[in-house]
Formats: C-alpha cells, structure tokens, sequence
C-alpha cells in the first residue's frame, strides 16, 4: 500500500474515531440530563407529599373527631327526631364533608393525607389533573399549593418534553417521519402505539377495576380522563372506605400517571403530525401558503430591524 494510503486511512480512521466518541459524549449528555430530571422530578413529588401530611394531616384528624363528636351529641340529645335538630346535623356533615373526602367514616378508617395519598395528590397538582375530591384546607396548605404549583408544574412540563424526546431517539427514524412509504417505520408506529396502550390504557383498567370494583369501561374511563387531564373526579382510586389498600396504591398509581402522560404526549404530537401532513398532501397550497407566510415574516421583521437601526445612527 502507498504511504499516501496509508495517510488517507489513518486519517479516515481518526476521524471517525473522533466522531463516535463526539456521539457517545453527546448521549452521555442526554442521559445524564434525563436522569436529573427524572430524579428532580420524583424528589419533588416527595418533598411534596411529605409538607403535604404534615400541613394537612392534624387538620383532617381534628374534623373526623369533632365530626364523631358531633354525631355522639346528636345521638344522645335527640331521641326524637325534629325538623331542626336535623338540619342542623345535615349542615355540619355537609360542610365536613365538602371540605374533606371520606372523614364521615370512622376514625380507623386510613387517613386522606397519608404519605401514598399525599403522594398522588401532589402528582394531581404538578399534572394539572386535579380531580377535586381532595384539596388542602389549612391557610399554610393552600399557600404551599399555590407556590409547590408555580414550580412544579414548569418541572414536569420539562420532564415531559425530555421523556418524549427519549422515546422518540429509541424508536429511530421515527423523528424524521411519523407516516412514510416504507412499511417498517408504519409498523414501528403501530407497534409502538400496541405496546403503548396494553402498558398504559389496557392493563391498568385491568388492575383498577380488579381493586376497585369497577366495571372495565369504567376503568378505562378513569384512565383516560385522567391522562387526558381533564379529570372530572367522580372516579378516583384508593378513595373507598369500606376497602382496604395496600400501602403503596396510590403511589403506584401516581407513577403511572407521570410516564403515561409522557407516552400520550408523544401519541397527540404524533397525531398532529399526521394531520399536518394529510392535510398538506390534500392541499398542496397549504405548504406554499405557510412558506410564503414564513418569508414575508422574515422580510418584515428584517426590515424593522434595519428601521431601528437607522433610527439609531441618527440619534447618534
């Protein structure tokens, strides 16, 4: 081989060398930066929950003891029911009962602001879900909302946005196009939109109308509306009663909220994206029209830029 060969191939050799280790820093970069919002994020939905049962907790159990309290009174002083003594009990239930979910039970009954509770309400908050069967009724927990709501959600906006942009670097090509001729990046899509919804909108159903009690299409209500953030509230998890959950179900159930709203994210955006482009294939003009749009844009904000400035140089 010529020694100017040999030259060529070394320094093709180098190069490409330089490019991979240039690649795997830029990956290493993007993971690490996952990993701390991935990381931040779930320490604030700790630290969350934590303020949470300790502004909101003494609260609740000092409504459910005057509640019983109250009920004991009404008991005892009022063998014979008038019409009176009765609206007077209907009033106190009312209010206990608007300003916190559940307390009418008895006092074994688990509390609403346990650390799993506590948990799923702080991700209801960050998520904008907010289901309004539980909120904070403490002057120092509606203040801590309002301020834990300012920062969290930005925070879970960016985790959002960084999720989606790690499925989408997994699925590939699929950053380039969502919908094309070749057949393997369609399968990609559906295959990821399969797997997606059995993980997210098929086996959860499953699991929560098992605990709950509810029906399948009830189920899969709930998960929607809840991914959707909609969130009505007349069906949430781990809020009867008469059931006893384990420790950790509405926690579970708050991480599954946080990466399922990731993965439905993508889907819309990639809905979207379809759209966009059935809607350009179905009328060519759109495309012209968004360009032209664009440059005139261009052209104007140009020629503001060179007025200001003018403006300037006179001024000097």
């Amino acid at each position: 081989m010529a020694p100017q060969s040999r030259d060529l191939l070394k320094d093709s050799i180098k190069e490409g060398t330089r490019e991979n280790q240039h690649r795997f820093q830029l990956d290493r970069i993007k993971v690490s930066w996952t990993a701390i919002l991935t990381l931040a994020h779930f320490m604030y939905l700790l630290v969350g929950a934590i303020i949470f049962q300790i502004l909101e907790r003494e609260a609740e159990s000092n409504s459910r003891n005057h509640f019983q309290l109250e009920k004991l009174n009404f008991l005892a002083n009022y063998t014979c029911l008038d019409g009176p003594a009765l609206e007077k009990f209907v009033k106190v239930f009312h209010g206990i009962l608007r300003r916190f979910n559940g307390i009418y039970g008895n006092s074994t009954n688990p509390s609403n602001w346990d650390f799993s509770s506590s948990f799923f309400f702080a991700g209801t908050v960050v998520t904008t879900i907010g289901y309004g069967n539980l909120s904070p009724s403490t002057m120092s927990g509606q203040v801590f909302c309002v301020f834990y709501a300012l920062c969290g959600i930005p925070l879970n906006l960016a985790f959002l946005k960084q999720a989606g942009k790690c499925l989408t670097v997994h699925l590939g090509r699929l950053k380039r196009g969502m919908v094309s001729v070749l057949p393997y990046k369609t399968l990609a899509v559906s295959l990821f939109f399969i797997s997606g919804s059995l993980l997210f909108l098929v086996i959860p159903p499953l699991l929560f109308s098992y605990v709950e009690g509810w029906t399948f299409s009830e189920g899969f209500y709930f998960a929607f509306i809840t991914l959707s953030t909609i969130g009505f509230g007349d069906y949430v998890v781990g809020t009867d009663p008469d059931k006893e959950y384990i420790a950790l179900y509405r926690s579970l159930a708050g991480i599954w909220i946080i990466f399922a709203l990731a993965w439905l994210a993508l889907i819309l955006n990639m809905a979207a994206r379809v759209i966009e482009i059935v809607a350009v294939l179905t009328y060519p003009g759109l495309k012209t029209q968004e360009a032209e749009e664009d440059v005139s844009e261009d052209v104007s904000s140009g020629s503001k830029g060179r007025s200001e400035k003018t403006s300037n140089m006179e001024n000097i």
